[in-house]
């Protein structure tokens, strides 16, 4: 067992588990650090690329994107079949295209502009309940703005942390991604949301993989109740 003084995880609250999972990725993987921020509007073009496909293949379509038009006015007003030319590498591109010229559309028809710097003078509920309104953009894109754009409070819940956070215990097996959302927004300290969710991912990529997860490797195996139930280990 690990020192961390946990000596069964059905006998810990899911807040001090939560609090172990913290401590022990921070120690394995140390301070992450994600790219450089981007603007809120550019972060917003580029998570929704990221739907359903890799980072690579975001960051290509949303430089091809950049380099094709000058401004997200362009963008806007472009023939649809030029930008879903443009993106074709996020792959989806003839949803994406359309769904982000509607989203820039709805901005400036509410806000006249594409100007989102309004939103930094919000609370994170209000800034969610804001972009959730548009079709295209759910919990996971606007958690991602308002962390990495906006630098606030939320926790964006991915494929990787929807899986390992199950894996652990730390919600209930059922419970939706879109609920999940919440559930681990109420569970993690508010200040390791960013450093928390970069490590889970780091996780579920190297070690916590969906299909052969390496176990054997893993900081968190000794208060993970998948690892308990599989191999019959007890911490």
């Amino acid at each position: 067992m690990n020192d961390s003084g946990l000596q069964n995880v059905g006998e810990t609250t899911l807040s001090a588990l939560a609090d172990e999972v913290t401590r022990r990725l921070t120690a394995h993987f140390g301070k992450p650090i994600w790219r450089k921020p981007l603007s809120p509007i550019d972060e917003l073009v580029s998570t929704i690329l990221s739907q359903n496909t890799n980072d690579n293949n975001r960051d290509f379509a949303f430089d091809r994107l950049k380099q094709e038009f000058s401004t997200w006015e362009e963008v806007r007003e472009a023939p649809e079949n030029a930008v879903i030319d443009a993106i074709r590498p996020a792959g989806l591109a003839n949803q994406k295209g359309p769904r982000i010229q509607n989203v820039l559309r709805e901005i400036t028809k509410q806000r006249g502009s594409l100007d989102l710097s309004f939103l930094e003078d919000l609370p994170p509920a209000e800034i969610k309940t804001w972009l959730l309104q548009f079709k295209g953009v759910g919990p996971k894109t606007a958690a991602i703005m308002i962390q990495f754009a906006l630098n606030k409070p939320a926790f964006p819940v991915d494929t990787h942390i929807y899986r390992v956070s199950g894996r652990l215990g730390l919600r209930p097996a059922k419970m939706s991604v879109e609920k999940t959302h919440d559930h681990l927004e109420n569970l993690f300290r508010p200040e390791s949301y960013y450093d928390l969710h970069l490590n889970i991912i780091q996780l579920g990529r190297t070690i916590c993989k969906a299909r052969k997860p390496l176990c054997n490797q893993c900081p968190l195996n000794d208060i993970c109740a998948y690892y308990q139930h599989e191999t019959g280990a007890k911490p």
